[in-house]
């Protein structure tokens, strides 16, 4: 399983440790990734996905899961997510 965020494409970045001796060592800084169900009002299910912390407090932001999805770039989804964002935009199209 990828350390990739499915709805904003957060990954792995890396820098440096750096000791009291200024010694520099290479590392990695992992995202704060968090296993969650996301319900779609629109399709009226729940949707399983690994997402960072920022991203869920986004969602929470743009006023929930549908409006998320709406204003999302699909660069950034993962194939999953891309297809629930086609499905909520049929749904949301059709009501």
């Amino acid at each position: 399983m990828s350390r990739r965020c499915e709805l904003t494409g957060k990954s792995p970045m890396s820098g440096n440790n750096v000791s009291h001796a200024k010694n520099r060592t290479r590392r990695r800084f992992l995202p704060n990734l968090n296993d969650v169900t996301l319900a779609s009002e629109s399709l009226g299910r729940s949707f399983k996905f690994r997402i960072s912390a920022a991203a869920l407090r986004t969602i929470d932001h743009r006023g929930g899961f549908d409006a998320f999805m709406a204003k999302s770039k699909d660069a950034e989804l993962s194939d999953a997510a891309l297809k629930v964002k086609k499905e909520i935009a049929k749904a949301q199209a059709a009501a």
